[in-house]
């Protein structure tokens, strides 16, 4: 289960970075500037914000298999007609599009990974299908300006909606939405997920499905609000990298396009790491210390600081290989964020954990939707510096968020 997931969210994330990899190319033909471009990469990350409680919710409703399968069946269809498009109404319009069809993605994994994993594991399994996001990531960059050099820019897309079409078919006839439904699942497996009582009785699934949900609850929740924005602060970094690197490592660095393909992959694939050794950290203070709180907020509050120590001297360094070293420094720690944020959610989510994923990772893309806006507003009208600068203030807030009004322990849906 986990190496399907972890495969999804490879191939949503070479589907982001392919963009910014194009970027170049497709400001070229279309004769777009850097507000134009930021239009463009905002387009996806508005839908995918506003899309993210319905589709976590269709996820806790109808379950992963039926709603991952009609998801990324929609999302790979719309990625092809991004190759299509002609000028920015229709670019644009297209990576709205395929936002709606992406949104759903992660937190109806996040409720499969739930039923599939026990507690003690949830941070560690996020860690590591994000891991495999970020890697989706960092090969998009060097791949993808092969098949532009090769093919053109458009067949990018064409082959990636192709991939997520054969994943889509995978996922619908091998996955099963608990546990309990797959035959070749032993008992003792079942009770290392489920857990047990003093009878040595499995204790069943938190809702396989779920009918109805609390929304006021929800949304009167000072610690949901809390979650949500402190991965704002996450999201509107990360994006940068998803971004614009490729451009700025073109137009500020004067790297060749491949070149910078290949120097935009390396924050990415230190990202790859940095997912993993989040969910090893965050699981290894739970083990050790059994404190709920401990874990999760150490983690983050150290990858938010950590990635701020980085991005700001990154935009100070004249030298342009010095700049890449603090950037991939930089992501490395940002990403040790991931597995404690989503590893929270499953637990003040509980059996509405797709929901409230969908909810935080709203707050986040809202974030990530400012986030090219504001990029290529301050280098259009003042310099590549400024942006980094900003980046690390927004990164303390969430900090000081993860230090003193995120609770690990507090159900957000319960009174």
């Amino acid at each position: 289960m986990l190496f399907l997931i972890s495969l999804m969210y490879f191939i949503t994330y070479f589907d982001r970075v392919n963009m910014s990899a194009a970027a170049p190319v497709i400001s070229k033909e279309f004769g777009f500037d850097k507000i134009m471009m930021g239009i463009v990469f905002s387009a996806f990350s508005w839908s995918y914000a506003l899309f993210q409680i319905p589709g976590g919710w269709l996820g806790d409703r109808f379950g992963p298999r039926r709603v991952l399968t009609a998801l990324l069946t929609y999302w790979s269809v719309m990625v092809g007609l991004v190759g299509a498009a002609t000028g920015i109404s229709s670019l644009a319009a297209s990576r709205l599009l395929v936002g709606i069809g992406e949104a759903g993605a992660f937190p109806t994994a996040t409720r499969s990974m739930q039923l599939w994993f026990p507690r003690h594991d949830r941070a560690l399994v996020q860690g590591i299908s994000h891991s495999a996001s970020r890697l989706g990531g960092a090969v998009a960059p060097p791949l993808a300006m092969l098949i532009i050099v090769a093919l053109g820019w458009r067949w990018v897309f064409y082959i990636t909606g192709a991939v997520g079409l054969l994943w889509s078919m995978l996922w619908y006839f091998s996955y099963r939405n608990t546990p309990e439904e797959v035959a070749a699942v032993s008992k003792e497996e079942l009770a290392y997920i489920r857990g047990a009582d003093e009878k040595g009785n499995i204790k069943p699934p938190e809702g396989a499905h779920v009918s109805s949900l609390p929304w006021g609850i929800l949304f009167r929740s000072p610690n949901m609000w809390a979650i949500m924005f402190g991965y704002f602060t996450y999201s509107y970094c990360l994006w940068i990298f998803l971004n614009w690197l490729p451009s700025y490592l073109v137009e500020f660095r004067h790297f060749a396009l491949i070149k910078a393909g290949i120097f935009a992959s390396l924050p990415l694939w230190a990202g790859v790491v940095g997912d993993t050794v989040g969910g090893l950290a965050t699981r290894w203070l739970l083990v050790k210390t059994d404190n709920v709180k401990l874990g999760p907020r150490l983690v983050a509050i150290v990858g938010l600081l950590g990635c701020a120590a980085f991005i700001v001297p990154a935009a100070m360094a004249s030298n342009a290989y010095t700049a890449i070293f603090c950037l991939t420094g930089s992501m490395f720690f940002l990403e040790c964020v991931i597995a404690p944020s989503w590893g929270v959610t499953m637990d003040v989510g509980r059996q509405y954990s797709g929901t409230v994923s969908g909810v935080m990772n709203m707050a986040g893309n809202i974030g990530g939707a400012i986030s090219p806006l504001v990029f290529g507003a301050l280098v259009q009208f003042g310099s590549w510096q400024a942006p980094f600068f900003v980046a690390g203030g927004v990164l303390v807030a969430g900090a000081l968020c993860w230090a003193f009004l995120i609770n690990p322990e507090k159900s957000v849906v319960e009174k």
